[in-house]
């Protein structure tokens, strides 16, 4: 509620889940060698359509084989390098066959957010795009996009803020799930 563009709401619905997997293949060379040092779990993606069908929303949640110590300094690093801003670190949509994500490529990428958690082992991103397959040959991040004033394409469609929108929702999920424990199946 509330999170898109002039505080409009945002309803969206689940297109493609990506098998439970690795991170072997998931990112761009570069993004890849970002997260190496806190290593990979677990990957888990989904992308999402809006009720309109104009936008595609790729989520992602990285399980680290990191400690807390590890988890502070790649979050330092984002940040003082602003990782999180370089088109050439954008984390990549999940496109599945038979869905409206089917053409959701790296071409398509408008904006994107990446959070890095630093208390508990966790990198959370979300890359968005339209619908329709169009290139994007200008993507903004994320917290570009948001700003008021924005005039860029990504800007206006409200992509920025469903990419920030998702990953602030899923980081929030993931401290509130931690904040609860977790408990061993019996």
């Amino acid at each position: 509620m509330g999170t898109g563009p002039g505080g409009a709401d945002r309803t969206w619905i689940r297109a493609a889940v990506a098998p439970d997997s690795g991170c072997a293949g998931a990112f761009d060379p570069l993004l890849a060698k970002a997260l190496a040092p806190v290593g990979c779990h677990r990957l888990v993606r989904a992308t999402y359509v809006d009720v309109t069908r104009t936008n595609l929303v790729t989520v992602g949640a990285v399980a680290t084989k990191a400690d807390r110590t590890a988890m502070r300094d790649l979050r330092r690093r984002f940040a003082t390098e602003h990782l999180d801003t370089r088109t050439d670190l954008m984390p990549r949509p999940y496109a599945a066959k038979g869905t409206p994500a089917a053409d959701f490529g790296p071409d398509q990428r408008a904006s994107w957010s990446i959070r890095v958690l630093d208390d508990l082992p966790v990198v959370v991103y979300a890359v968005s795009g339209f619908a329709d397959g169009r290139t994007v040959d200008d993507p903004q991040p994320a917290a570009e996009a948001t700003r008021t004033g924005a005039t860029t394409a990504p800007a206006e469609a409200g992509l920025g803020h469903d990419a920030k929108a998702v990953t602030e929702r899923i980081e929030q999920t993931f401290r509130e799930q931690a904040a609860q424990g977790t408990t061993e199946p019996q």
